[in-house]
């Protein structure tokens, strides 16, 4: 599809999502007029409205919808929205010109040179960073995030089209749409295998999205995966490297070791081995792109990092509250690392709504052993998203594996008391569903405490 000049207005139908609000807001920005649908109120969809979005939470016409013109409109929709959606079928039948979101992501992708950024685990942070690094070198760059990033209350920045920073998500092969010039891949683990099958066949789609990147451009991955191009580790041989990690109070300092060059004691103000190999990855991407290194330290070291990433929500010499969006075992194991890394000795509670019923299926074992490692459990029901349930599978099933006998399934009634009788010093809540917006109510309980 091409995004024509004439295009005013640009309906959104699942508008409350990450990618669906960064181009909503993205629109929004250059002059359009921006409405959408979601079935539920929720903090982001609340904000697109004070930013000037027209919201319904009804899958029904309005006279909103009706008085769209089809020669200045276009429709925008995601996988996830059913195919008896009353909104969409209006707009499929009167013959308005639809797209799905990850086309119109490509499509924008196409002006300047497009950084993406993949990978089942850590995308979201490393795109932010990556953003980030390139506005603080004053670049001209417009990022789709999968996050709102906190030095900007945003998942959008918008300084310019000389580079688009994109999250390239490979959920139904969005990113199969895009067209990188720089691609990074952070991970090739099996995920959505409710999309591909199998493990073979999702890495299949990785190698197919790092075949996207032009002779002249750059691929940069995981030092191990099976693609060729630079490769990025930590204290491992790579082309680009976290060499000589130290903390520092409460922050990484290390040596980036780059192809041509080493820059000394850089600091990166986020916790977990994981997010140190996310900063490597955004710093060699930046690097690939002509941003001078000797530049990205002072920038790396003002990011404040994206909300619901291993974001501190509570910090007393009591307690220790940390939110964050970690929805698949290889991400909780990386939540594990970084906290008792930083709170060693120090006793923690998980607090774990698994996201969708065949995720849960597909990795159960791995689940109930990444769970098991936290001194006590309080798993919440199921989160369903866009899934029907699935016999069998539910969360007593879940809690059945977990090899850890203070383990408790908890309702989120009962979640703010139990936290808060429970004393535990070191309190993680964990999730890709609603439990996000719990974590207030437990906020409140503990400072009751505090």
């Amino acid at each position: 599809m091409k995004l024509d000049k004439h295009i005013q207005n640009i309906y959104f139908i699942g508008i409350g999502g990450i990618g669906m609000s960064a181009l909503a807001r993205y629109f929004l920005m250059t002059g359009k007029q921006v409405f959408g649908y979601d079935k539920t109120p929720t903090e982001l969809t609340k904000a697109l409205i004070t930013e000037g979005v027209t919201i319904t939470y009804e899958d029904q016409l309005t006279p909103v919808e009706t008085s769209f013109a089809k020669e200045t409109s276009l429709i925008v929709y995601t996988p996830a929205i059913p195919v008896e959606s009353v909104l969409l079928k209006y707009f499929k039948t009167n013959g308005y010109p639809i797209v799905k979101r990850s086309e119109l992501l490509g499509e924008i992708t196409k002006t300047g040179k497009c950084l993406a950024v993949a990978g089942t685990h850590g995308k979201t942070t490393t795109s932010a960073i990556l953003a980030h690094l390139l506005a603080e070198t004053n670049q001209k760059v417009t990022a789709f995030l999968g996050g709102i990033a906190e030095n900007y209350q945003s998942n959008v920045i918008l300084k310019g089209q000389d580079y688009t920073v994109v999250e390239a998500d490979e959920f139904d092969r969005s990113f199969l749409k895009l067209n990188p010039f720089i691609a990074g891949i952070t991970s090739m683990d099996a995920d959505h295998l409710d999309i591909y099958g199998d493990e073979a066949t999702i890495k299949l789609a990785f190698t197919e999205f790092a075949s996207l990147v032009p002779n002249d451009g750059f691929l940069l991955h995981k030092k191990g995966l099976p693609l060729n191009g630079l490769t990025v580790a930590v204290e491992e041989e790579a082309d680009f490297e976290a060499q000589n990690v130290r903390i520092n109070n409460g922050a990484y300092v290390f040596d980036l070791k780059s192809p041509k060059v080493t820059v000394k004691n850089i600091t990166l103000n986020l916790p977990g081995r994981h997010n140190l190999f996310n900063a490597i990855l955004a710093l060699g991407m930046a690097v690939c792109s002509g941003v001078p290194i000797d530049s990205l330290p002072k920038a790396l070291l003002s990011f404040k990092g994206v909300k619901r990433r291993f974001s501190y929500k509570l910090k007393t010499s009591n307690c220790v509250l940390i939110d964050d969006y970690a929805h698949h075992p290889e991400e909780i194991n990386a939540v594990h690392q970084a906290v008792t890394e930083m709170y060693p000795n120090q006793e923690t509670l998980v607090v774990f709504q698994p996201h969708l019923f065949s995720r849960t299926r597909d990795f159960g074992d791995a689940f109930a052993e990444s769970l098991s490692k936290f001194d006590k459990v309080f798993l919440l029901e199921i989160y369903p998203a866009r899934e029907k349930p699935i016999d069998g599978i539910n969360a007593q099933w879940l809690l059945d594996k977990i090899k850890n006998n203070n383990k408790e399934l908890i309702s989120k009634e009962a979640l703010p008391n139990a936290v808060k009788k429970s004393k535990t010093p070191v309190v993680v809540m964990l999730g890709a569903g609603d439990i996000g917006e719990e974590v207030n109510k437990v906020k409140s309980a503990l400072n009751n405490e505090n």
